[in-house]
C-alpha cells in the first residue's frame, strides 16, 4: 500500500460504483493512477470484491438476532458450514476459544426465526448451550453498513 490508498479505500468504502475520475478528482491524482491503484489493490487482495449494502429491512428482515453457540468439539468440522448455508444466516464466526459460535440471523418474523431453531439448533447434542439476543436499535454500523 502507498501513501494515496487509505484515502483511496475510505472512498470505495462509502461508494463502490465511484469512478475512477470522482476517486481521482477527490486525491487529486490522475485517473490513470486511480485505476492503477484500484487495481494494484485488487490483485494484492487487500480489496476481495466490490459489492452492495442492501437495507435489510427494505427487504422485509426486520428480525435481527445475534445466537452466541457452546459446541462440543467434534461438531466444529461440520457444524459451522451447515449453519453458515442456512439463508437466515447473514455472518457466522468461530471464536478463539474453538468452541464457541457467533451467528447473525435476519429473518421476516419471529415466527421464521422460532422455526430457524427449532429446525437447526434446538435437540442437537453436540450444541452444549445457547444465548440469544434481539437486536432493539442499532447506534452504529461498521464501514461500509451492515451486510446481507
Amino acid at each position: 500500500m502507498n501513501k494515496v490508498d487509505p484515502a483511496l479505500l475510505n472512498i470505495l468504502i462509502k461508494d463502490g460504483r465511484a469512478s475512477f475520475a470522482d476517486i481521482a478528482r477527490q486525491l487529486g491524482i490522475s485517473r490513470a493512477h486511480a485505476r492503477t491503484r484500484v487495481q494494484a489493490l485488487v490483485d494484492s487482495g487487500v480489496i476481495e470484491l466490490f459489492s452492495a449494502v442492501v437495507n435489510p429491512e427494505k427487504l422485509g428482515k426486520v428480525i435481527s438476532t445475534f445466537i452466541d453457540l457452546k459446541v462440543a468439539p467434534h461438531a466444529m468440522n461440520s457444524l459451522p458450514q451447515e449453519l453458515a448455508d442456512c439463508p437466515e444466516v447473514v455472518s457466522l464466526y468461530i471464536m478463539s476459544d474453538l468452541q464457541s459460535l457467533h451467528i447473525h440471523t435476519l429473518t421476516d418474523s419471529y415466527e421464521s426465526f422460532d422455526r430457524f431453531v427449532r429446525e437447526r439448533i434446538f435437540n442437537r447434542p453436540e450444541i452444549l448451550a445457547v444465548d440469544c439476543k434481539s437486536l432493539m436499535t442499532r447506534v452504529k454500523n461498521r464501514r461500509g453498513g451492515a451486510r446481507l
